[in-house]
């Protein structure tokens, strides 16, 4: 995978997160929200800890 698609699977997956976070916002069912708001923390902590491995930062963040 080149640094361009992987610059852009980045760019997409931060994207989605944003997405998820604003669903949560105007879902009116906390239930939902809650599911929403962890799926979206999910996915952007997944999206740092690749960035990060790609930036040289071997070790996952927690």
């Amino acid at each position: 995978m080149s640094s361009e698609e992987i610059h852009e699977r980045l760019q997409h997956m931060r994207e989605k997160a944003e997405k998820l976070h604003e669903s949560a916002e105007r879902a009116g069912d906390p239930k939902e929200r809650e599911r929403l708001e962890e799926k979206s923390r999910k996915l952007r902590s997944r999206t740092e800890q690749e960035s990060a491995m790609r930036s040289g930062d071997i070790y996952p963040m927690e």
